[in-house]
């Protein structure tokens, strides 16, 4: 199967029509139905129903649309080596992660990272815990880094890390003259919490249950971001861990104070790649890069 049609295949599938993806691929649509239909007549079988202009993969089109993404993954991996043999660092990783991770460590990860191989082109997904789990187990991304990840058949995890949930506060809030603090004292005061949907409101609420703590925060958001800047004003105290504060805490924006009660759950941060499937050269070499921060971060 020539590399053209596998290509042409993979992205009629992605945009669920010829005209979306010969719009995508910038060839004409006949080509791309002509590579189709060339590609079914040598299967000796359809690999799309056409039912009422829109196409349906058969079974068949499963099948070899699962043949057709590793073929590809693999093709990538195999131009990222011949260019390693050759002496060049290049290539691409993509990396699909949240999007309080995008904001706060990934922009300096990133740049070092960029310093040290100019020539490997990094892409960052921004989505939720189940489109990382979706991207890297299609294939879409090389790697995924998350909060409590699940672990599933699917992953290897490259590396895990726990995090502690502290007091975030304005430089001249009450708190933050404290080396650290109880959940107890954070509820005293106007609470911003991420939203439910966030892995950390779960083990926050938690928290706050075993000590029959009732409380309603003033904001809830999963823009972490958001929550930031509303500390930094002097709104309220918010509930997160050092990662999600470390760019607003180097600037001296905002501090952490650490929560001292026995009973609060960590966040598992996990990088995780395909089980089954090795890293282009170019993947690993971030995959290397990223585990090396967290372990230094962790410190």
């Amino acid at each position: 199967m020539h590399a053209r049609v596998l290509r042409y295949f993979d992205e009629v599938v992605r945009r669920g029509s010829i005209r979306r993806a010969a719009e995508h691929l910038h060839v004409a649509p006949t080509a791309i139905n002509r590579q189709i239909l060339e590609l079914e007549a040598e299967l000796g079988a359809p690999l799309f129903d056409r039912i009422q202009q829109r196409l349906h993969l058969t079974p068949l089109g499963e099948a070899v649309l699962a043949h057709v993404r590793q073929t590809l993954r693999e093709h990538q991996g195999l131009l990222a080596r011949v260019a390693e043999i050759k002496g060049a660092r290049r290539g691409m990783v993509t990396i699909a992660t949240t999007s309080g991770l995008a904001g706060a460590l990934m922009p300096s990860l990133v740049h070092d990272f960029r310093q040290h191989q100019p020539g490997i082109v990094v892409r960052v997904a921004d989505l939720p815990v189940d489109g990382i789990v979706k991207a890297v187990e299609q294939g879409d991304a090389d790697l995924g880094l998350g909060y409590d990840l699940p672990e599933v058949a699917a992953f290897r995890v490259v590396a895990s890390r726990e995090w502690s949930i502290g007091a975030v506060v304005a430089p001249g809030h009450p708190l933050a003259a404290q080396a650290s603090a109880t959940l107890a004292e954070c509820a005293g005061y106007p609470l911003i919490l991420p939203a439910p949907s966030l892995s950390i409101r779960a083990l926050v609420d938690d928290g706050f249950a075993r000590q029959s703590t009732a409380v309603v925060p003033i904001v809830e958001s999963t823009s972490v971001v958001l929550i930031q800047r509303l500390v930094a004003t002097g709104a309220g105290v918010a509930l997160l861990n050092p990662l999600d504060v470390m760019e607003e805490r180097a600037r001296g924006a905002v501090v952490f104070v650490p929560l001292r009660d026995d009973d609060l759950q960590r966040q598992t941060l996990r990088l995780v790649a395909r089980a089954h499937s090795p890293l282009t050269p170019a993947a690993s070499l971030m995959a290397d890069a990223m585990a090396d921060t967290l372990q230094a971060l962790s410190r």
